[in-house]
């Protein structure tokens, strides 16, 4: 099963440990950004001049590579060792080498993405950096001026630039490879050829797995306290209308969504980039310009919206959230039905799965016995080794089809449940069987049939491609051909 594929398989962890750098402190990325017009298109020649007037200017620094229209400098080698470093990432035995090797890959990418027409959105882009710089400067105590000498940059303008050419390179590198493999596809015969033609002594060994069910009960909110959050949010409704009160002054002495402050008190909204949960588009989107909404109910609490701008597609809201407040006798009550349930089930009154579908408030799971879906791979299987910290804290010292005992979970909102937990199947770390571990042997012949095709793709792109290596990159042993030997 040894794929000639060191580069490959090295550039996807390197690369992502490289982007890791700039997103460590922010994990997660950017869920809603005010969108930045992008700058128009530069003429064909422009760019040519831009690009080498680049070139001229880095030319003291040494050129180690050009791939098509993008250079590797001799100080791009150190500064990326330097960069995973710094990311935590692990170097032990990589060479300078291997390191040139990914990034003429990267540039590889970069170069047939744009010759392949394949866009990213600049704004977009430069609205991820805005983010970036927030972060580091959050690192930095507010100091621009520590953050700059930190990477070694003369000024603020130079460092964003640096930053942008990186996102839309690694962007532009990480769509090709996407459309490289978009519509390779794996057929049962082909996983089952992959699978036989691993040696027995070295198939693959997957770890203990667990399949985990759960019951949840969640504390009701009173009708009365429901009527009293729709009673005020009128109030302020009717205020705003009929008394010109500033729904603003509202919003920031009485709405609890810490996101809109975050934002300025004004959320942007595009019909054609749906953002924000159903109820809430579609209550922003049937107003006019300075029309406050009925109040409306969603996951999150109640609403009221209020229109300030709209801008062709895009309308400028703003909001006023208040959650109702649970008492503590729903509390106690949400507590003890599902100690009940769980006594039940002790004493065999109820099956675990029949109980949940009976009793559970949770909806995603009721209906399916309670069993959680592992997010990563999408199935009832959840290996021990890269299972959730919290949840495995949970049930780490459950036995099989034993029930926990009934646990309090609070949300990141504040919204207090109740659960219990079982672990329904436990299979010990085991070599592969083709039938019992079926769909991870398929993403196995899945990824091996990828890298086929980007190896393919490779090898005839870098024969189509000017690529020079100067200096003492040229006696490398690289897996892919770039000395066109």
């Amino acid at each position: 099963m040894l794929l000639k594929t060191n580069n490959l398989r090295y550039i996807n962890n390197q690369k992502a440990t490289i982007i890791l750098l700039f997103t460590v402190f922010f994990f997660g990325a950017i869920t809603a950004q005010e969108i930045i017009e992008d700058k128009p298109k530069e003429k064909p020649s422009q760019k040519r001049d831009s690009v080498f007037s680049s070139f001229n200017a880095l030319k003291v620094d040494g050129v180690a590579a050009v791939v098509g229209e993008y250079i590797v400098l001799e100080s791009d080698i150190p500064k990326e060792r330097e960069q995973i470093l710094a990311a935590g990432g692990n170097l032990d035995g990589v060479t300078d080498c291997q390191l040139m090797g990914s990034l003429l890959e990267n540039k590889l990418y970069a170069h047939h993405a744009v010759q392949d027409s394949i866009l990213v959105s600049d704004a977009e882009i430069r609205s991820q950096v805005d983010y970036q710089v927030q972060q580091f400067l959050q690192y930095f105590n507010g100091s621009m001026e520590r953050l700059l000498e930190y990477y070694k940059k003369d000024d603020e303008a130079s460092f964003r630039e640096e930053m942008f050419e990186i996102n839309k390179n690694n962007q532009l590198a990480a769509k090709m490879r996407s459309k490289i493999v978009e519509e390779v596809e794996i057929t049962p015969e082909e996983v089952r050829e992959f699978f036989n033609a691993i040696p027995v002594d070295k198939r693959p060994r997957f770890g203990t797995e667990l399949k985990v069910a759960q019951i949840v009960a969640e504390p009701k909110v009173s009708e009365e306290e429901e009527q009293r959050i729709i009673d005020r949010l009128n109030g302020f409704k009717e205020d705003v209308e009929l008394r010109g009160a500033s729904f603003r002054s509202k919003a920031v002495l009485y709405g609890e969504d810490p996101g809109l402050k975050q934002a300025g008190y004004v959320y942007t909204l595009d019909r054609n980039k749906p953002r924000m949960v159903k109820e809430f588009r579609q209550a922003a989107f049937a107003l006019k310009e300075g029309e406050v909404s009925e109040p409306f109910k969603t996951d999150f609490g109640y609403h009221i919206v209020y229109c300030q701008k709209i801008r062709g597609q895009r309308y400028d809201v703003s909001h006023i959230l208040l959650k109702p407040k649970v008492s503590y006798d729903a509390v106690e009550e949400a507590k003890q039905r599902l100690e009940n349930i769980r006594r039940r089930i002790i004493d065999g009154d109820i099956s675990f799965a029949d109980a949940a579908k009976e009793a559970s408030d949770e909806k995603e799971t009721k209906n399916d016995g309670g069993q959680l879906i592992n997010p990563e791979t999408q199935d009832y299987n959840f290996e021990l080794t890269r299972m959730d910290t919290e949840l495995y804290a949970q049930i780490q010292n459950l036995k099989e089809n034993e029930v926990s005992l009934v646990m309090k979970d609070e949300d990141n909102r504040g919204d207090v449940k109740f659960k219990i937990l079982m672990v329904s199947d436990r299979v010990d770390e085991h070599t592969a069987d083709y039938a019992r571990d079926f769909l991870k042997i398929k993403e196995l012949a899945l990824k091996e049939k990828q890298l086929k095709a980007i190896e393919k793709w490779q090898d005839e792109k870098i024969l189509d491609t000017y690529i020079k290596i100067s200096g003492s990159y040229r006696d490398c042993k690289f897996s892919g051909n770039w000395l066109k030997k």
